[in-house]
C-alpha cells in the first residue's frame, strides 16, 4: 500500500509540526473536514502496515503521535519505509535539485526516473517546475549529450541554492537518509564533520541551533565536492577585511586544516556560512567588536518599537542579548543576500501580525546599518522574539487602542498629520498613515480612524484637519476621550489613582509619583508637540530664502514648472537631477500633492537624490495646469533627508495652506522680498 500525494503531504506536516491542528491543515491545504478525515484514515492504515502505532486525534483537533513514528520517519530506517513510497511534486523538485547540485556523474533522464520512481513524462513536467524554482536564483539548467543535465549560473547563487535545498530536505520525513543517498555522502564523512563542528562551537564559545548542526556537515561536504571539481565562488562584494578578523575565520582555518588547496575566497565563503548560522546560545555580548554599532542599532530599533507600541519592555539587557544572538548572524545573511526563503508569516497570530507591522516600521536603524532592506522572514523571527518577551511580562498590544490616519494629501502632509495625532494621543498605537485607496484595502485590525475626509466605515471615525491649532487639539482630544471612556483626562483624581497603584505595586516615592502624574494629566494639550520641536529644525523662511524663490508669469507644463521650482536646490547641490525626475515620475498627475486651492508640494523619497534638507518656491502669476481640476500658482518643492528635519517648516507651510487670503497675497506680491516677508510672518514658532 502506498500513500496518495495528499496523504503524504499531511503525514509530513504532522511529523515536521506535531502541534498543528486539524483546522490548520484544512486551511493550509484547502481541504474539507471530510477530505482530511479520509486521508487521516489512509495514513493510519499505512502506519499499521508498517507495524507502527496509529496517530490519534483529540476532540479539540490536536494530534497524538507516538515517538516511534518520528524515529521511523526521521532516521536511516526511512530506507525501508520510503524507497517504494509516493513522493509529492514538491519533494521530487527538491530531489532533482539536489541531484543537479551534487552529482558526480553525468545525469540523464533515466537517472531521474529511476531515482524518483515516476514516468518520463512526469519527470519532464517536474523539470519545467525546477526551472521556475531556479529563476529566483538567476540560475538555469540545460542538457548536453556530453555532460548530461547541468546547472548554469554564478557559483555563489548555486551555493545559496545548495544551502536552501539541504535545509528543505532535512525538514522532510527521512530527510537525512535522502540527503546522504542523493548526495552520495558516507556516514563516516558526516561523523567526522560533526566532531569538527563541535570543536568549532567550543572555539567560538557558542552553540548552534539543532537545525543548523543537522545540516552543516552536509553543506560543508557538498561545498568541498564542488571546490574539488573546480566550481569556485567568485565575488567582489564580500570584504576580506570584514570577515578575516572574525573568530569564525580562525574556526574555518581549523575546520579545513586537513583539506588541501582551499582557495582564499572559499575560506571566506565557509566563514560566511558560520557567521550566518543561527545560534542557540552565545557569549556574544562580551565581544561586540565583530559588527561595530550593531548593539546601538538594535537598541534604537527596540526604543522606536516601544514608542510605537506604547509599552515598556522589562529586563532590557537580557532582551537585547537574546535579540543579538539572532541579529548578528542575520546581519551577515541580509548583507550578503543569504537569507533562506522561508515563509513564516502564515504562522503569525492576529495580534502578532500587528506586532510584526510595528516592528517592521521600527527597523530603520538596523536597515541603515546593514545597508539593505530586512527580509520578511528575518523580521518575522524578531517579531516572535519580542512578542514572546511581551507575553512573558504580561503585556499585549491587543488590549490597546489602535488607530489609523487617512489623508489624501500626499506623503509629507499625511506624515505631518500622523505625527501630530500620535503626539496628541500618546496612549494610542498609531498603525499607519494611508491614502484613501490604501485604506480601502487595509488588512490590519484597528479601533479608530482619524481622517481629513469623510469615509464609509463601521469603526469610530473622527474627521479632522491635517494641521490643528491649540484650541482644535483640545476639542479633538476631548471628543475622542469622551466617546471612548466617557470622561476627559482632566477629570482623573490623582489621589485615587495612587491608591489603585498601591493595590498592585510598591511605590518607592509617593510624592514624586504624585507630582509626575499631575504634570502629565494636566499638561498643555499641545505641549507634547512643542516639546518635540528640535531647536535645530529650520523655520520656513530659513529654508525658503530669497534666492530659493523664483517668479514667473506662466509655464507650459507641470513638468517644466517642477523643474523651474527645483532649480535653486539643484544649483546649490542640495538635490540631484535624479530627484527632480523622481518628483515628476512619482506624482504622475496624482492630486495627492495638492494641499490648497492654488498650492502644491512636489517631493520624492530622500534616497532618490537628496543631499541636504531644503525647500524652494516657484510663483506663477497665471498658474500652470496640474490636471483638469487644478490650476497651481504656488509650487513648493520639498527635499527631505529624513522624517523630521523639514517637519517644523512644513507645519508652518500648512498654516499658509489654510489661509486663502495669504495665498493670494503671495500670488499678487510684486517682489521676492515681499513674498519672503509673508513667509517670515508664518515662521515665528
Amino acid at each position: 500500500m502506498t500513500l496518495s500525494e495528499r496523504s503524504r503531504i499531511i503525514l509530513d506536516e504532522l511529523v515536521i509540526n506535531p502541534r498543528v491542528t486539524s483546522m490548520d491543515i484544512e486551511k493550509k491545504h484547502s481541504l474539507t473536514r471530510r477530505q482530511l478525515g479520509y486521508s487521516f484514515n489512509k495514513i493510519n492504515q499505512w502506519l499499521m502496515k508498517k507495524n507502527l502505532p496509529v496517530i490519534e486525534r483529540t476532540r479539540q483537533g490536536h494530534f497524538i503521535i507516538d515517538q516511534s513514528v518520528f524515529t521511523a520517519l526521521n532516521t536511516d530506517q526511512a530506507e525501508v519505509i520510503r524507497e517504494a513510497d509516493f513522493l509529492t511534486e514538491e519533494q521530487r523538485i527538491y530531489f532533482i535539485l539536489m541531484m543537479l547540485i551534487s552529482s558526480e556523474e553525468e545525469l540523464s533522464l533515466h537517472h531521474f526516473t529511476s531515482q524518483l520512481k515516476v514516468s518520463k513524462n512526469t519527470v519532464l513536467s517536474d523539470l519545467k517546475k525546477v526551472q521556475i524554482f531556479l529563476n529566483d536564483y538567476d540560475l538555469t539548467f540545460r542538457y548536453t549529450r556530453k555532460a548530461g543535465y547541468v546547472l548554469e549560473g554564478q557559483e555563489f547563487q548555486i551555493r545559496k541554492l545548495l544551502i536552501n535545498v539541504t535545509y528543505h530536505l532535512s525538514q522532510m520525513a527521512g530527510g537525512s537518509y535522502w540527503i546522504k543517498k542523493l548526495g552520495n555522502l558516507k556516514q563516516n564523512q558526516i561523523n567526522q564533520y560533526v566532531g569538527k563542528i563541535e570543536n568549532v562551537e567550543k572555539k567560538l564559545n557558542l552553540k548552534f541551533t539543532d537545525e543548523k548542526i543537522s545540516t552543516m556537515p552536509y553543506i560543508f561536504l557538498l561545498v568541498l565536492r564542488r571546490i574539488h571539481r573546480g566550481r569556485l565562488v567568485e565575488f567582489s562584494s564580500i570584504k576580506y577585511e570584514e570577515l578575516s578578523d572574525t573568530k569564525e575565520y580562525l574556526a574555518t582555518e581549523e575546520l579545513f586544516q586537513e583539506t588541501k588547496e582551499i582557495p582564499e575566497q572559499e575560506r571566506l565563503f565557509m566563514t560566511l556560512h558560520l557567521l550566518t548560522a543561527n545560534v542557540y546560545w552565545s557569549e556574544y555580548l562580551e565581544n561586540n567588536d565583530a559588527v561595530p554599532n550593531l548593539l546601538p542599532a538594535v537598541d534604537q530599533m527596540v526604543r522606536q518599537f516601544e514608542r510605537s507600541a506604547c509599552i515598556y519592555l522589562q529586563d532590557r539587557e537580557q532582551l537585547l542579548s537574546k535579540l543579538l544572538q539572532h541579529i548578528k548572524p542575520a546581519y551577515y545573511r541580509i548583507k550578503y543576500q543569504l537569507t533562506e526563503v522561508i515563509n513564516m508569516q502564515d504562522s503569525l497570530s492576529k495580534e502578532f501580525k500587528e506586532l510584526h507591522h510595528l516592528i517592521k516600521r521600527s527597523s530603520g536603524p538596523l536597515e541603515e546599518l546593514i545597508g539593505q532592506k530586512i527580509p520578511e522572514s528575518e523580521l518575522t523571527f524578531i517579531t516572535f522574539l519580542i512578542g514572546g518577551w511581551m507575553t512573558r511580562q504580561g503585556d499585549s498590544i491587543d488590549e490597546k487602542v489602535k488607530a489609523i490616519v487617512v489623508c489624501p494629501q500626499g506623503v509629507s502632509v499625511s506624515r505631518l498629520m500622523f505625527n501630530e495625532l500620535r503626539e496628541l494621543f500618546p496612549e494610542f498605537i498609531f498603525l499607519d498613515s494611508l491614502s484613501v485607496r490604501d485604506y480601502l484595502n487595509y488588512k490590519l485590525d484597528y479601533n479608530l480612524v482619524f481622517s481629513s475626509t469623510s469615509l464609509d466605515t463601521e469603526k469610530s471615525l473622527f474627521v479632522t484637519k491635517p494641521y490643528l491649532n491649540k484650541e482644535e487639539k483640545y476639542r479633538l482630544r476631548k471628543k475622542v476621550m469622551l466617546q471612548l471612556h466617557g470622561y476627559m483626562v482632566d477629570d482623573i483624581h490623582v489621589p485615587q489613582l495612587i491608591e489603585i497603584i498601591k493595590n498592585h505595586s510598591v511605590i518607592k516615592d509617593e510624592r514624586a509619583l504624585t507630582k509626575e502624574l499631575e504634570n502629565y494629566i494636566h499638561r498643555e494639550e499641545d505641549s507634547s508637540v512643542t516639546q518635540q520641536v528640535n531647536k535645530q529644525q529650520a523655520n520656513l523662511n530659513e529654508l525658503i530664502t530669497p534666492n530659493h524663490i523664483t517668479i514667473r508669469h506662466s509655464m507650459t507644463s507641470w513638468e517644466k514648472a517642477v523643474q523651474a521650482s527645483a532649480r535653486p536646490l539643484l544649483d546649490n547641490g542640495q538635490i540631484t537631477q535624479r530627484y527632480v525626475e523622481a518628483m515628476i515620475q512619482q506624482e504622475e498627475r496624482d492630486p495627492y500633492i495638492i494641499i490648497g486651492k492654488n498650492m502644491a508640494i512636489p517631493h520624492a523619497s530622500p534616497d532618490e537624490g537628496v543631499n541636504e534638507v531644503g525647500m524652494s518656491l516657484l510663483r506663477l502669476k497665471k498658474g500652470v495646469s496640474f490636471n483638469e481640476d487644478y490650476r497651481i500658482n504656488l509650487i513648493f518643492v520639498i527635499a527631505a533627508v529624513d522624517k523630521q528635519q523639514h517637519i517644523h517648516a512644513l507645519m508652518q507651510l500648512m498654516k499658509i495652506a489654510g489661509s486663502e487670503e495669504d495665498q493670494e497675497r503671495l500670488i499678487q506680491a510684486g517682489s521676492v522680498s515681499e513674498m519672503h516677508d509673508i513667509l517670515s510672518a508664518y515662521s515665528r514658532g
